[in-house]
């Protein structure tokens, strides 16, 4: 048996989980927004006393990954609309600059001109500079999946390099370091 299908997902007070039968849609509307996800009809959805579970009727290779699956998808989707999901990025290097006018990301990454993003409206977006410390983005959503996009969409820009570090990254996150030429000697 799929090890994280058949885990039960605990709906929090606030979240409230609505599965239509005839297309297998289930809907999670909680404190943060409203999200909707389409199961494959294989998969059968039950609540019982606040607790959604999962089955699968065999043990087929694709009803086996589906179960999985869709148990994940539907967890973030409860854990998204109760606490939501928050990624920060930090801009490494000399110029490097972040700045928002509402939903408008302008970077300023060392090439000639600007870069302007427009991120859906689903994604809250900040923008902090402080003295002596690395712009920083952050990125705030109910959605886990648009919000990997997006973050995902910005670090392309500029994706650190591994000689000097340069770049966007995640805050936390390990870059791998070469030394570089003049170590060979």
């Amino acid at each position: 048996m799929s090890r994280i299908g058949k885990l039960p997902i605990n709906i929090p007070a606030g979240v409230t989980v609505n599965i239509d039968s005839e297309t297998n849609n289930v809907t999670v509307k909680g404190p943060k927004g409203e999200l909707a996800q389409a199961v494959n009809p294989k998969i059968k959805l039950t609540i019982d006393n606040g607790v959604l579970s999962l089955t699968r009727p065999d043990d087929e290779r694709d009803s086996r990954s589906m179960h999985g699956l869709y148990r994940a998808l539907l967890n973030n989707m409860v854990t998204g609309v109760s606490s939501g999901y928050t990624k920060q990025l930090e801009l490494v290097g000399v110029g490097y600059r972040a700045s928002n006018t509402g939903q408008v990301l302008e970077l300023s990454l060392g090439y000639t001109h600007n870069i302007y993003v427009q991120l859906p409206k689903e994604v809250k977006l900040e923008t902090k500079t402080e003295r002596n410390k690395n712009p920083m983005i952050i990125l705030e959503s109910a959605d886990k999946q648009l919000l990997g996009q997006v973050c995902a969409k910005i670090r392309s820009f500029r994706k650190p390099e591994p000689y000097k570090g340069k770049g966007i990254r995640f805050v936390g996150e390990e870059i791998r370091r070469k030394s570089g030429k003049s170590a060979a000697k």
